[in-house]
């Protein structure tokens, strides 16, 4: 059984093999030729491994940076990070986590066939962390065997269902139309940062990929020299105040430290083209290929999907979004050394991904100071939220890390208010509440959409 959970959890994390089984059924559906069906399925499945390799490396070029900028600013902490806490949490909560992730599939898929919400979430490994989370919060909650695998599963297919939906009216303004949605627990930074671009919009505002350089500076339009000379002033800035001695024997393996900050800036930079290059590959073949699933199994339903997929559309937004969510961070930071209490330093991880977005996302709707804008409030929201759902996970929460997105943090405080203050109970009512909404709402919009027909 154990081994059987394991291989399912391995399938079901990589989002590589499962949008590329999604595919697969799409063209299938569709009667494609075997060749077609074939080259679909192969592109899909080699663009999101395009895409997980730049998101690789770029990981691996903040993590020093995040190194460098506590030692050479004496800080200490929590450090938000999903990979971190949940490698943490699955040698006691392993077999949950897997058995929640399967049926909150399932009930994804049961949402999107008969609900407005037609939304399948097709980003494996966040599922798996969210599923993790809820593991932790039900089992705390006093859940134990079926009924927490039923209340956990339950609970991660609505916010699989809900998430996207959250953020999916500013993803019609970015992209032009409703093809395709966000399949990333963070959803709810997102869509404040895209309310806080149209609050501070104006009457023209001007977007960030329309910055108007000199003459002499036309070579930053190229987003890759752009994001390259800029990642490499802010590493060697940071890796002079951090000093040669701690780089050179903690981090860099000898190099010179100022050449190792040029490595890891350029790496970042490879790693963003490197992400761009899959987006493209992968947007390509998965929208085509999912029409089998919206016209036969699931009428209309939209994939969502992780979050690189829109930082093509505003590559300057993108570090703009990190620089401002990461500012965010540091803001947040020192209000909390001043208040006392747990301080969450600021995740360069974290704040690279959803910052990024949270730009592209202000800027669609504000241009560049809703850019700056809506991540700095990203930023602050990834740092506050952790520090109230820290308290609901028992003993986990005790760990050197927690779980960094919007999502996990409004997802967790909610469930793990209502277990503290109705237990269990309160939790089933909660989630038979939620869904009868769903589904009332759906039934409202049939017989608009009837009437509307009539007249």
């Amino acid at each position: 059984m154990n081994d059987f959970l394991k291989v399912l959890v391995d399938i079901l994390s990589q989002p590589a093999i499962l949008v590329a089984l999604i595919a697969l059924i799409g063209l299938i559906a569709q009667r494609k030729k075997l060749s077609d069906t074939l080259k679909g399925t192969t592109k899909t499945f080699v663009g999101f491994l395009v895409i997980s390799a730049g998101a690789g490396i770029l990981s691996a070029s903040l993590a020093p940076f995040g190194e460098m900028f506590k030692a050479a600013f004496h800080v200490t902490g929590v450090v938000p990070n999903n990979e971190a806490i949940v490698a943490i949490a699955l040698t006691e909560y392993g077999t949950n986590t897997a058995l929640i992730m399967f049926f909150g599939m399932m009930v994804n898929i049961l949402i999107a066939r008969f609900t407005k919400f037609k939304y399948i979430f097709l980003t494996g490994h966040h599922t798996l962390y969210m599923a993790c989370m809820l593991a932790v919060i039900m089992t705390v909650a006093g859940f134990t065997s079926v009924p927490l695998i039923m209340a956990g599963a339950v609970a991660l297919g609505i916010i699989m269902s809900l998430s996207p939906a959250i953020v999916q009216p500013f993803m019609r303004i970015l992209m032009g139309n409703d093809n395709v949605a966000l399949g990333h627990f963070s959803a709810v930074g997102y869509a404040v940062s895209g309310l806080v671009g149209k609050a501070v919009a104006g009457k023209n505002p001007k977007s960030t990929e329309k910055i108007n350089f000199p003459k002499g500076l036309g070579f930053l339009r190229d987003s890759t020299v752009s994001i390259a000379l800029t990642m490499m002033v802010i590493y060697v800035v940071v890796a002079l105040f951090a000093g040669p001695s701690y780089v050179e024997a903690n981090l860099s393996d000898g190099t010179n430290y100022l050449v190792f900050a040029m490595i890891q800036a350029g790496t970042f930079a490879a790693g963003v083209f490197i992400i761009l290059s899959g987006v493209r590959l992968v947007l390509a073949e998965i929208v085509p290929a999912f029409k089998g699933i919206s016209e036969r199994l699931v009428p209309n339903a939209k994939p969502a999907l992780d979050v690189p997929i829109i930082y093509p559309y505003a590559p300057n937004a993108v570090l703009i979004g990190f620089f401002s969510s990461f500012i965010g961070g540091i803001v947040s930071m020192v209000i909390m050394t001043f208040t006392g209490g747990v301080i969450i330093l600021p995740g360069v991880v974290p704040h690279f991904f959803t910052g990024a977005a949270a730009g592209v996302f202000g800027n669609a709707t504000g241009g560049v100071r809703g850019a700056v804008l809506g991540a700095f409030v990203n930023g602050i929201l990834i740092s506050f939220l952790p520090v109230f759902l820290m308290p609901v996970l028992g003993n986990l929460g005790f760990a050197n890390s927690t779980f960094s997105d919007t999502d996990f943090g409004v997802s967790g405080i909610f469930f793990g208010v209502l277990a503290n203050h109705g237990g269990t109970i309160a939790i089933v009512v909660s989630l038979i509440v939620i869904l009868a909404v769903m589904f009332g709402l759906s039934v409202k919009r049939k017989k608009n959409k009837a009437i509307e027909e009539e007249a």
